[in-house]
């Protein structure tokens, strides 16, 4: 993403969990509050509760757009959050991702649950492959990610994945930087499948 545009939608991966501490609550506000206002729309997966509730209130609140994408089967128990611009209903997890990141520029994960390690790994391996070539932005917001991050570094040392496999993901504190990664993010193009294998 050369720089942020009006019409750009970014995929945001975050917890459903209202039980967790509320500066987490609180810097998913601020995510949703900051992509808003750049112009940016949202995608994510439609839920009212925990950092997805906030993200997606925050950025309503300021008249951003925000695109729910939710299996049916969440949206029959009510979990949808009622008041987004738009809620895709779809059959399944697995369409469920792939719609969230077929319709987004870019991905910026905060943290969350296994749900939302699954949806930032498997966004990892589409760049790694050259089937997303966006920018990847991992807010590690009071070292969350620490040990995700750790795992990744590990992956790298032991040879399944090639050091240059670094630039697939960018890593900021907290949600202020967002902005500024979305446009400094290294840039990846769907050749990213011919240097895939590790060398």
């Amino acid at each position: 993403m050369s720089s942020p545009t009006d019409g750009q939608k970014v995929a945001v991966y975050c917890g459903s969990s209202g039980k967790c501490d509320a500066r987490y609550l609180d810097e998913a506000a601020r995510t949703g509050t900051l992509l808003a206002q750049a112009g940016l729309g949202i995608v994510f997966g439609g839920g009212s509760t925990g950092l997805m509730g906030s993200v997606a209130d925050a950025a309503l609140s300021v008249g951003g757009d925000v695109i729910g994408v939710m299996p049916r089967f969440m949206v029959d128990v009510e979990w949808a959050h009622a008041g987004l611009t738009d809620l895709r209903t779809v059959d399944s997890m697995h369409q469920r991702k792939q719609l969230i990141l077929d319709t987004s520029d870019a991905v910026v994960a905060l943290p969350g649950g296994c749900g939302t390690l699954e949806e930032l790994l498997e966004a990892i391996t589409w760049k790694q492959l050259g089937l997303f070539t966006g920018p990847i932005v991992v807010v590690n917001y009071l070292g969350f990610y620490d040990l995700c991050l750790t795992m990744l570094e590990s992956c790298i040392r032991e040879r399944f994945m090639n050091p240059h496999h670094r630039d697939i993901w960018s890593v900021i504190s907290s949600a202020d930087g967002i902005l500024a990664c979305l446009t400094d993010s290294p840039k990846w193009s769907e050749d990213a499948l011919l240097r895939a294998p590790v060398e």
